[in-house]
């Protein structure tokens, strides 16, 4: 079939005059119904293009078809500094950001399998419940009325709450609101069942049990000549009324460290921890219940119903298998269906939002997703590319800003920003098939055929750090010496136990280590680099010594800012149901301080000045050593291009990971674990950041590194590989040694993509 001309104008999306963050002022044609990569190195202006720009704009104009009072409840997008976005779609965007949720919301309920489980078990279950609400522990029909569904029970360990060699009189409960003399002691002391004088130790049975258990009791208490009548309960249901109904996070700091020693969570013992009421429990089909299917993991689950056959529910059952299917295709059939979401890292959420989408009978829809290789083991990239393009030939626009050259291969059209990052970045530096960005000469080019070689000279371990019989999670029987003073990398697929074996076990067995993790602190419009580094309080000083008045005149946020527009250097005006516009500030021109504080100088530069300085300009213009500390450790991390007033909030995920890693430079420290640093970073900052992990071991640091990615484990000096699977085939440790003899393992998933790599 040949498109008309007409047609023809709507086979691209065509961005014309983009100019939002760093972007030049680019115009370019997007190819429709193709999957799109967008590379770059970090900064280079592919989130400013892909998510600032065309996502926003497709979801602004989708908000624009409700009316204005359904507008008041949507979430907000700002018009796009863009000249004009022709031939959008409506954006579906799966992005990294984890799913979070209550403890009540498990992969089950996210992906609404567990709802088709309890509508099947409704049906067929024997002995019968009455409806599929009897089998939702989120429903006070069918949830465990111990734990209400949770699963788990705070557990009161008695002898760190009572010291039994203290009688009454002494004060024998270890809680500070149970002081001698205090009203909840008193009732014990006046209550008439016990000698206040005898120890706890000596208490007959009947006595251990009124003290403990014995609850709703009226007594008689006497208190400055007069008699009352008034309630008694055992320290137990006391205990438990007035602090296991709360949440430990908002007691006082004193209340909190006294309840964290007494109380422990753990699994139900009601329901074992399956949240679920007892007549759910007994519901079976073909001898399981359904608590017993959510806990299986998802690819024996899909093969428990793969062999199911019942007329009466086949079509609910082809739905329930396919969903299944879904969860393994795309890489997640190592978790089983009672997994809470809020446990689930940035890479596994993200492939949930995907299985969402899977069976999905839109078409001419725009899918943009957001370096969906995180998380990722290469034997698991084929499994997400297939997904890719599933949607691509399903009639969708697929655009993906991603560093991974395996998923490059599969585009139909590439995208290369740069040259550089920041100021240095936001043009398209090629646009083409992949075939010719190998000979493009860009950075990303360049680096398409460059692999980090083998390490052939290791450095000799300064002792280890024993793990064993580590059995957490799918962990089996695992007993590993990491070495010390030397690059180790812990690999495998995702789900093969890396996580619970450095994480959970190391984590335990030596407190003292630093996890530089990719929990990052939030970004928001008023906070930016030289507030988030601690260089901000060191910069406002000088300048008031320098000028002789008090620091907070150089704060955007206090004393010195513009009262036009508070320090932001921009003005929001609210339009009710629009979108806010933001106009720069014409009393400060955007400088965000008082005029008469700009006149104030620190060699020759004013404060806004010194803010719009990079990390790498800023090294020659301090001399104060914090500064030049922070800025050194900020450079050696690859972040030189940012400028010091730069917004967090405009900050993309790899810069915020590393601000958080040149924060941890500056620390003395023994042990530090790395989760997965390559996060978010172009090939040309991978080798950046391997000279700086070389740096750390040399100085001293023993470095371990939760890793994927194959030049990291080239350089490793030892590595772990974990495996052989994911789930119940992983947990176990299938290689243990240098990064060469790796290739020659021969159950080694990792081992066999490094020999392809590097032949």
């Amino acid at each position: 079939m040949h498109s008309s001309p007409d047609s023809d104008r709507f086979d691209a999306i065509k961005v014309r005059g983009a100019r939002e963050n760093n972007l030049q002022n680019i115009s370019l044609d997007i190819p429709r119904r193709r999957i799109t990569v967008f590379t770059g190195i970090s900064g280079s202006g592919k989130s400013s293009l892909v998510f600032d720009t065309i996502a926003a704009e497709s979801q602004r104009l989708l908000n624009e078809t409700f009316p204005a009072f359904v507008q008041n409840f949507l979430p907000r997008y700002g018009q796009p500094d863009v000249d004009t976005l022709a031939n959008l779609s409506t954006a579906i965007i799966v992005d990294q950001q984890r799913l979070g949720g209550n403890p009540r919301s498990t992969l089950g309920t996210i992906t609404d399998t567990y709802t088709l489980l309890r509508i099947l078990f409704s049906r067929l279950g024997k002995p019968a419940v009455p409806h599929a609400l009897a089998l939702s522990f989120n429903d006070p029909v069918g949830m465990c009325p111990a734990c209400e569904g949770l699963g788990r029970g705070s557990q009161i360990d008695i002898d760190a709450l009572v010291d039994k060699n203290k009688s009454l009189e002494e004060g024998p409960v270890r809680f500070p609101t149970f002081n001698v003399g205090g009203y909840n002691l008193h009732t014990f002391v006046k209550s008439g069942f016990f000698d206040v004088s005898k120890p706890l130790k000596k208490y007959t049975k009947q006595e251990w049990h009124d003290f403990l258990h014995r609850d709703d009791t009226k007594i008689k208490t006497n208190k400055q000549g007069q008699t009352f009548s008034s309630g008694y309960d055992g320290l137990l249901p006391k205990f438990k009324r007035l602090y296991l109904s709360k949440d430990a996070e908002k007691m006082p700091a004193h209340l909190r460290e006294a309840f964290e020693k007494i109380v422990t969570q753990g699994p139900c013992d009601a329901c074992a921890a399956t949240r679920l009421s007892e007549v759910a429990r007994a519901c079976r089909i073909n001898g399981k219940n359904i608590a017993e299917c959510s806990a299986m993991q998802v690819s024996e689950l899909a093969e428990f119903f793969r062999s199911f056959r019942e007329p009466s529910v086949a079509p609910l059952v082809a739905r329930l298998a396919e969903r299944l299917h879904h969860l393994v295709e795309i890489g997640l059939g190592y978790l089983s269906l009672s997994r809470e979401t809020a446990t689930l890292s940035g890479g596994e959420s993200q492939r949930v939002k995907m299985v969402r989408h899977l069976s999905s009978s839109l078409t001419e829809s725009l899918y943009i997703f957001d370096e969906p290789t995180i998380g990722l083991h290469p034997h698991d990239i084929e499994r997400l590319n297939n997904t890719l393009t599933k949607l691509r030939d399903s009639g969708n626009t697929v655009l993906v800003v991603e560093h991974e050259p395996e998923v490059m291969a599969i585009a139909d059209h590439i995208v290369d920003m740069g040259p550089g990052a920041g100021r240095n970045g936001g043009t398209v530096v090629f646009e083409g098939p992949f075939k010719d960005l190998k000979k493009s000469g860009t950075l990303t080019g360049k680096h398409l055929s460059k692999n980090q070689p083998l390490k052939e000279k290791l450095r000799a371990a300064k002792g280890h750090l024993l793990l064993a019989n580590a059995t957490l999670n799918n962990l089996r029987n695992v007993t590993v010496k990491i070495p010390k003073g030397v690059l180790t990398v812990i690999t495998g697929v995702a789900g093969s136990g890396k996580s619970s074996l450095i994480h959970g076990c190391l984590s335990r067995h030596y407190p003292d280590a630093v996890y530089v993790d990719q929990t990052l602190t939030a970004g928001s419009r008023r906070s930016n680099l030289a507030t988030y580094s601690g260089m901000a309080d060191t910069i406002r000083k000088a300048f008031a010594t320098a000028n002789k008045v008090e620091p907070a005149l150089f704060s955007a946020n206090s004393k010195g800012a513009c009262p036009a527009c508070e320090g932001l250097g921009v003005i929001y005006t609210d339009l009710q149901h629009l979108d806010p516009v933001a106009v720069r500030c014409e009393s400060c021109e955007g400088r965000c301080f008082t005029g008469e504080v700009l006149t104030l100088k620190l060699r020759r530069k004013n404060i806004n000045e010194v803010l719009d300085l990079s990390v790498t300009d800023a090294l020659s213009y301090f001399t104060e050593k914090p500064v030049l500390a922070t800025l050194k450790a900020l450079q050696d991390v690859g972040l030189g291009y940012i400028t010091l007033g730069q917004r967090l909030n405009t900050v993309s995920g790899g810069e915020r990971q590393r601000l958080k890693l040149a924060a941890e430079l500056q620390k003395p420290s023994q042990i530090v674990v790395l989760d997965e640093p390559t996060t978010g970073l172009h090939m040309a900052d991978v080798a950046t950041l391997l000279a700086l992990l070389d740096t750390m071991v040399d100085n001293g640091t023993t470095l371990i590194v939760i890793e994927h990615n194959l030049d990291v484990v080239a350089r490793a000096d030892w590595v772990i590989d974990m495996g052989p699977g994911a789930g119940a085939e992983g947990g176990a440790v299938v290689f243990e040694g240098a990064p060469r003899d790796l290739l020659k393992a021969p159950k080694s998933l990792t081992g066999k993509y490094l020999a392809a790599r590097l032949a």
